[in-house]
């Protein structure tokens, strides 16, 4: 089995100390493969995201490590103020179509 960090995205619901708050998040995840690694990604994020009153946006990006680190560590954090809506915000940052990536099957 590999390791992957996947990034993930969230934006602040709760908080008004937070209001228009973004958080990036990158978790070390042991997978199989790329599609393995973000569904475990999807269901911490969700956990995530509950304790926080976080909502969870549809951006997670994997990357496989090429060595071994301790599990679940957290390695990536990023709070970000932001105007822009969730699909905007995630365009803006993330998905500009400049991006050297593939997708999961």
């Amino acid at each position: 089995m590999d390791w992957f960090g996947v990034r993930s995205v969230y934006r602040n619901q709760g908080s008004e100390e937070l209001a228009d708050a973004y958080d990036e998040r990158i978790v070390l995840f042991q997978a199989e493969d790329f599609a393995g690694a973000l569904v475990q990604a999807e269901a911490e994020a969700f956990e995530y995201a509950g304790l926080l009153g976080y909502e969870v946006l549809s951006c997670f990006q994997a990357y496989c490590l090429p060595e071994e680190p301790a599990t679940g560590a957290e390695v990536f954090s990023l709070i970000r103020r932001s105007r822009l809506e969730p699909e905007a915000y995630v365009d803006h940052f993330f998905d500009t179509g400049e991006e050297l990536q593939g997708q999961a099957e």
